[in-house]
């Protein structure tokens, strides 16, 4: 069994990522060995959070050595350390970093409160989730996204933490959004709020729901999102899509958009991401699959055109993957990194700003947890 003193018992596959991410050691009976953070991409409001508004081409640190999860959006990030304290940077309109004003900030900023074990950064909102299994949002919801069953007309929003209702969230969506949130529960129940403009919710509606609505279903067991579209994963290893299809980002073989899961043909998928336009998929052998809108070499199988269907990425041994915007990462089984797609502001870390078509490696070889959006993050362990 796989435990941790302040966290619990997970599954076995959950309790893997937490050790790949650095969070968690064998027994739990000593903290974590500490992880640094490195950024790259584009920096206009400080995304990056090395204290500059400097685009980056290339990986740079971010202060600390401790860092164990990752997220970011269109333009802020956060991160969270073993301590399990919150810590967020970048633009701060609508207070969306959570400590308590609108001051943009290009290097992290503690948000209150010590118990921090998941966050997700949404373009106008950020979701997080307390060790003690409650969730808590903050930012504008003007569409319903924070989940109090309130929606706050611009500009007016919450700058701090409130509660989403509820003591029995075990895990939120990754991936960036506009204006909509997913949470599971311990019972493997999959709940959706906010904006539902395409059937992102997946409640076969396409009305917006301002506090948590049941998805069909009690066995899920991973999700993934974009502003439009949402990806889920069952523990039969069967993954579902809906929402918003006009470049074939459902892996449905078609166009048309969906307002309910509908599942995306195969049983032995165990990792999921969604990026802008595209999504990404690992099976239990390591191999890598993608599909969606292909410009900009964002779908790394050399092609320029969309894919309503999962395409193989070369290789067998990826073992992490996240979508961004418009480039991807992957993360190998011997912790090597590898980037494709847009590369306009840097964001594949390889130097240069040549977009790709295909992977190719960012230097160095103790890559751990991964995320993007239009940058990129990578926690190394040291």
């Amino acid at each position: 069994m796989i435990t941790n003193s302040r966290q619990g018992v997970f599954a076995l596959e959950d309790a893997y990522k937490k050790i790949a991410s650095g969070c968690w050691v064998y027994d739990g009976s000593s903290d974590p060995g500490s992880n640094s953070l490195w950024v790259w991409g584009r920096n206009g409001d400080g995304d990056l959070g090395d204290g500059t508004r400097t685009y980056r081409s290339s990986p740079v640190q971010v202060p600390g050595t401790t860092w164990c999860q990752t997220s970011s959006s269109n333009n802020l990030s956060a991160a969270i350390k073993s301590d399990n304290t919150l810590w967020t940077w970048g633009l701060a309109q609508v207070g969306k970093l959570g400590v308590n004003d609108m001051v943009p900030r290009s290097s992290p900023t503690q948000v209150p409160g010590t118990s921090w074990t998941q966050v997700n950064a949404q373009v106008f909102h950020m979701v997080a989730r307390k060790t003690d299994n409650t969730l808590w949002t903050w930012g504008y919801g003007g569409r319903g996204q924070l989940g109090t069953n309130l929606i706050t007309p611009y500009p007016c929003a919450f700058s701090s933490p409130v509660q989403v209702p509820g003591t029995a969230w075990s895990d939120i969506i990754r991936g960036e959004g506009r204006a909509h949130s997913f949470a599971r529960k311990t019972d493997n129940t999959l709940w959706a709020w906010g904006y539902n403009s395409a059937g992102q919710l997946g409640d076969n509606t396409i009305y917006n729901k301002s506090s948590p609505v049941q998805i069909p279903g009690t066995a899920w067991a991973d999700i993934a999102g974009a502003s439009s579209r949402t990806l889920a994963r069952k523990t039969d290893g069967t993954i579902w899509s809906w929402g918003y299809n006009s470049s074939g980002q459902l892996g449905h073989n078609d166009r048309i958009s969906k307002s309910s899961p509908v599942q995306i043909p195969g049983t032995s998928w165990n990792d999921i991401s969604m990026g802008y336009n595209h999504s990404m998929a690992r099976k239990t052998d390591g191999t890598l699959w993608i599909w969606g809108q292909g410009e900009g070499g964002r779908l790394g199988d050399n092609a320029a055109s969309y894919r309503s269907s999962p395409v193989q990425i070369p290789g067998t041994a990826w073992s992490d993957i996240a979508s961004a915007q418009n480039h991807s990462l992957a993360r190998k089984t011997d912790n090597t990194l590898w980037a494709w797609g847009c590369n306009s502001d840097g964001a594949l870390g390889d130097g240069t700003t040549i977009t790709r078509s295909s992977p190719i490696q960012i230097p160095g070889t103790v890559w751990g947890v991964i995320s993007g959006t239009k940058i990129s993050l990578a926690i190394k362990s040291p």
